[in-house]
């Protein structure tokens, strides 16, 4: 009977593994900026209708972003230099514009209390891409080849 729990509870763990990895095939292998044509004007229309409210007009991000609001979440973080966004790679930009902030670190094994929502049945990813196009071309050019250079080492580290 011992051994019976044992091979059960691991044939549920290797179940479980193997959903966890193709659970969300947009986690797995989001879509990269090359797959879709890029309008950084309409990246910069579509990120003033769906993303100014939160990280403002002018990409600045909420007053004391670094610091959780009463409801424990932190505030949405700038998206020009002064923030982290050019610290992180394309894909993850992208995936959690998407499915949102919980969602997305969730998928990798982290529980936040993220306040960004997914917006992937609002914007296309398309559109997501040209907002992240736009955000990016905000950026002095040692910040765009910084993140470049993330982008480019995560591509390897997966294998692309």
């Amino acid at each position: 009977m011992k051994r019976f729990l044992v091979y059960g509870g691991l044939a549920i763990m290797v179940f479980a593994v193997g959903a966890a990895l193709i659970w969300d095939s947009s986690i797995a292998n989001p879509p990269t900026v090359a797959d879709f044509p890029i309008n950084i004007a309409e990246g910069e229309s579509l990120y003033l209708e769906s993303c100014a409210s939160c990280h403002g007009a002018n990409l600045e991000g909420q007053e004391d972003w670094q610091s959780p609001g009463d409801d424990g979440q932190l505030k949405a973080p700038p998206h020009d230099e002064t923030g982290h966004t050019w610290h992180h790679p394309d894909s993850l930009l992208f995936t959690y514009t998407k499915l949102g902030g919980k969602k997305t670190l969730a998928a990798q094994g982290m529980e936040f209390n993220s306040g960004m929502p997914g917006f992937g049945d609002q914007l296309s990813d398309t559109e997501i891409w040209n907002i992240i196009a736009y955000i990016k071309s905000t950026w002095p050019d040692r910040v765009r080849a910084n993140q470049a250079e993330r982008t480019a080492a995560e591509s390897i580290s997966q294998g692309e």
